[in-house]
């Protein structure tokens, strides 16, 4: 499916190392944003809704963004976007712990994040790893680097509690911005060859690639079910803190929540990855979603102690991530990887679509209602609706005329 060829290919080893270390990064910073609610809403006066719009414009910018970064990737090579995409981070960091109006606030955690993400998160990663790994070991190697990122959350959730409870709220974010630029000097190893074309393979356009995806059903499904796993991974990993804060645990039990789902995620997804290249991919995607459902409701339903906090953190866990390997997976298979970063990057913006609700609504909900609970209801009837809409799903690779 693809319009080229590198003459020297990317070794894997050198793709999972440097893939998955930016990936940790990149996504084990973010997990603990939650942390942030109560310190930064106590000390400026503001409401909850005003960090949880920030966090949800943060999401939705890297929503809107993912795909033009990655037709960049795809374009010009994930070298350049990785590298612009860590000196955001970076100083996006600091403008959140320097903001003192909601404004500023919105402005660096919302938008500078949400670019930065956009161009150091998956799409772009795994753009380079479906252009660098035999199709059959593709899902199993991107399952790794979900691993990897999850590993990051089960690592930096508690790096940033203790950074936060050391140094304060505005220095831990000043620490993490330092931390954040190793991404550029592991951008290195994912920069790739010139790819050349491949004589008898017809050379795809953007453009075409564009209405060739919208114009199946499966890519639209496929995108439809995403939104679901934005909303509820987000709802929870930023609000589920406060939550537990309202009644009556302490905030060491949050921090171990946090933790526990990074750990089992990393089994999870690497598990989600393997099964993928084995067993179809939209019945392991409507599964997840199943019992990511499940686990609400029983979650809701049991008395609220550490214990089954622990239980529930556990089991969202191991399906916390484990979409991503089986999503970016099936555009591959269905789409080829000459523009995967690209379509990749549009389902993730319905994935963030989904985030932007869960975590605003989160925040809207509560100030309005003053409890979470019709937020968790909502994620429990979506769980359901993603879990019918993947089943549709055709897997197999779109055939396209070879030129004389």
């Amino acid at each position: 499916m693809s319009a080229g060829t590198p003459g020297k290919s990317l070794s894997l080893t050198q793709v999972l190392l440097c893939g998955a270390a930016i990936v940790t990064l990149s996504m084990g910073i973010r997990h603990g944003f939650g942390l942030w609610l109560q310190p930064v809403t106590v000390e400026r006066g503001w409401s909850r809704e005003t960090f949880a719009f920030a966090l949800a414009v943060q999401n939705i910018a890297w929503g809107i963004a993912g795909p033009l970064t990655g037709a960049l990737a795809d374009r010009f090579g994930a070298f350049r976007v990785l590298v612009a995409g860590g000196l955001l981070y970076a100083l996006g960091l600091v403008a959140m712990g320097l903001a003192t109006s909601g404004l500023g606030f919105l402005g660096g955690t919302g938008l500078l994040i949400g670019l930065a993400q956009s161009g150091t998160t998956y799409a772009v990663v795994y753009g380079v790893i479906g252009r660098s790994v035999a199709p059959e070991k593709r899902s199993w190697a991107m399952g790794i680097t979900a691993a990897a990122g999850s590993f990051g959350q089960f690592l930096m959730v508690p790096i940033e509690g203790g950074l936060i409870a050391a140094f304060g709220w505005q220095e831990a974010l000043v620490i993490l911005a330092c931390a954040v630029l190793m991404i550029l000097p592991l951008a290195f190893g994912l920069r790739e060859p010139k790819r050349e074309p491949v004589p008898g393979v017809a050379t795809q356009t953007m453009g075409a690639a564009l209405r060739e995806a919208f114009g199946d059903r499966s890519f639209r499904l496929l995108t439809a079910g995403y939104f679901v796993c934005g909303f509820q991974v987000v709802f929870i990993g930023v609000h589920m803190p406060s939550y537990l804060k309202d009644q009556g645990l302490t905030p060491g039990v949050a921090t171990t929540a946090l933790a526990l789902i990074g750990l089992f995620n990393v089994f999870g997804t690497y598990a989600a990855g393997m099964l993928g290249g084995r067993l179809p991919k939209r019945y392991l995607l409507s599964a997840i979603y199943t019992l990511r459902s499940v686990a609400i409701l029983a979650f809701l339903l049991a008395p609220l102690t550490p214990l089954s906090v622990y239980v529930f953190s556990c089991a969202m866990g191991l399906l916390w991530l484990s979409t991503v390997p089986l999503t970016s997976g099936l555009v591959a298979a269905i789409f080829g990887v000459r523009y995967l970063s690209m379509l990749g990057g549009f389902v993730f913006l319905s994935h963030q679509v989904g985030s932007f609700l869960g975590v605003w609504l989160g925040g809207r909900l509560y100030d309005m209602t003053g409890s979470y609970d019709l937020v968790w209801w909502i994620a429990i009837g979506l769980g359901l609706f993603a879990a019918v809409v993947n089943l549709p799903i055709r897997e197999r690779a779109l055939l396209r005329p070879a030129v004389a």
